[in-house]
């Protein structure tokens, strides 16, 4: 695809979202208050979820100029496949309050757009969501809530419904505080009683060892937030860091994900490939990642909001606009591949906007709504 070319939408109403503002505009529109503010909330004071728009921002670009960007290929390879963008649908659990397929309505997104999704194990059955999209590069996202022979048995499903990858959640031992859904009373009857929470909580890398033992799979893991523990994880062999901190809503006060992202990508140094999601949802931000290593982006709020403002075919929609910012971007540094990407196009610089769920969107009028 040429920079600069038109994006046409291929959903029943293509020229409906002409921008990612309007695609939020109109879920925020359709949304009833507690789910909206339950999407764009996070834990406690909401820091850590500021921190990781923050540390996107904090990112300048450095381009180049005088280079031959008439052709662009934002293509790659993982998992024995190609992909249309180096991205996927993070898994996020209660997809089904934003469209009743939930899981299935996403993955099918995802198959048409040829581009990774994520189940989470709160979701939709892998099973259903295998039957809706059958070509999707789809991939298994797992709480543990049981013993052994539960993760044996949840391990089997994904394998008998050709998963590409296992990933295990570690950073979720107990759920936050999420402060705007306990203002609204929205579901907060299981604060910290997640049925089978006692086995998240007791986690450990004993399991990591058990599934790498046990499964010619790749394996993830989701929650990786420090050097130490990347470092840990690639000595036990797991073949994907997933950089990531719940979307700011687990622990309060942790860093942003850009700003612990190169520290891991070093730690891994190739021996593990490397994920990362945590406040994504322009093109821009995209490439900032993969200029600093990842190999994947994972997009959770931004899944949603589409969902909410038209099912799949607004998440076809939003993933061709994130496309098409992706490529002005890449022709505007001078690059006109993923792989040409590197830390020499980035700058450290100050944000000149005040961090929070929406800043990415300034033309976002809720009022109006």
């Amino acid at each position: 695809m040429s920079a600069g070319e038109e994006i046409v939408g291929t959903g029943p109403t293509p020229n409906e979202f002409l921008s990612l503002h309007e695609i939020i505009q109109k879920a925020h529109q359709i949304l009833p208050k507690e789910k909206w503010d339950s999407l764009t909330g996070g834990a406690e004071t909401e820091t850590t979820l500021k921190r990781n728009r923050q540390a996107i921002d904090s990112v300048a670009f450095e381009p180049r100029v005088l280079r031959n960007v008439t052709t662009i290929d934002l293509s790659v390879e993982h998992f024995g496949r190609k992909l249309r963008l180096p991205v996927f649908l993070a898994p996020t659990g209660p997809l089904n309050l934003f469209d009743s397929g939930g899981g299935a309505t996403a993955v099918a997104a995802a198959q048409a757009f040829d581009i990774g999704h994520m189940l989470s194990s709160g979701c939709t059955p892998l099973e259903t969501v295998a039957e809706a999209a059958p070509s999707a590069l789809r991939m298994a996202q797992l709480y543990v809530r049981g013993d052994d022979t539960f993760v044996h048995e949840y391990i089997g499903r994904a394998l008998a419904c050709d998963c590409a990858v296992i990933c295990l959640t570690v950073d979720s031992p107990v759920l936050a505080r999420r402060d705007r859904d306990i203002a609204n009373r929205y579901r907060t009857a299981g604060l910290g009683k997640w049925s089978g929470q006692a086995h998240q909580a007791g986690l450990d890398w004993q399991t990591v060892k058990l599934i790498k033992d046990s499964y010619d799979i790749p394996l993830a893991l989701k929650g990786i937030a420090t050097v130490e523990d990347a470092r840990i994880a690639v000595d036990h062999g797991v073949d994907w860091i997933y950089v990531s901190n719940h979307g700011g809503r687990q622990l309060d006060h942790g860093r942003g994900t850009m700003d612990v992202l190169p520290e891991i990508v070093d730690a891994a140094a190739g021996r593990a490939k490397v994920m990362v999601d945590g406040g994504f949802c322009r093109g821009s931000d995209i490439i900032k990642a993969l200029a600093i290593g990842a190999d994947l982006v994972g997009l959770g709020r931004m899944q949603c909001y589409a969902l909410a403002a038209g099912g799949a075919a607004a998440v076809i929609r939003m993933l061709e606009l994130m496309e098409d910012e992706m490529l002005r971007s890449m022709a505007l540094l001078g690059v006109s591949a993923i792989g040409e990407l590197g830390r020499s196009y980035l700058h450290p610089a100050a944000p000149v906007t005040i961090p929070s769920a929406l800043s990415a969107f300034p033309l976002i009028d809720l009022r109006n709504s």
